[in-house]
């Protein structure tokens, strides 16, 4: 990934994060990065511990960004996911939730429970 799509990506994973705050969940965490991945916003929301993944398409000419993110990237985060826990100290009972943002132009579709 090139300096420039990262910069992109994080300003749509900020403008989400700053989305996803009005409606009342706490950011815990912006781009967790371990050997096993990357996950692009940790929240919480109530109870739940919210594992996100942020896509954007600046058109739909390449598809809807939620069409990015597919069966083996969604093992990728459950797998990140286990080690945030790990990592933190969290129990394995610990409630949590895969969501995923897709950005289209200026366009936020947020979908709770994605995968």
């Amino acid at each position: 990934m090139t300096q420039n799509n990262r910069a992109t990506g994080s300003y749509y994973e900020t403008k989400v994060a700053a989305f996803l705050e009005k409606q009342g969940m706490t950011i815990l965490e912006q781009n967790f990065r371990c050997r096993t991945g990357e996950i692009d916003l940790i929240a919480r929301d109530g109870s739940y511990l919210v594992f996100i993944e942020v896509k954007f398409r600046k058109s739909a000419f390449a598809g809807y960004a939620l069409e990015a993110i597919d069966k083996r990237k969604a093992a990728r985060i459950r797998k990140t996911a286990a080690f945030y826990l790990y990592s933190h100290k969290l129990p394995e009972e610990t409630p949590c939730r895969f969501d995923a943002a897709g950005v289209d132009g200026e366009t936020i579709t947020y979908i709770k429970d994605a995968f």
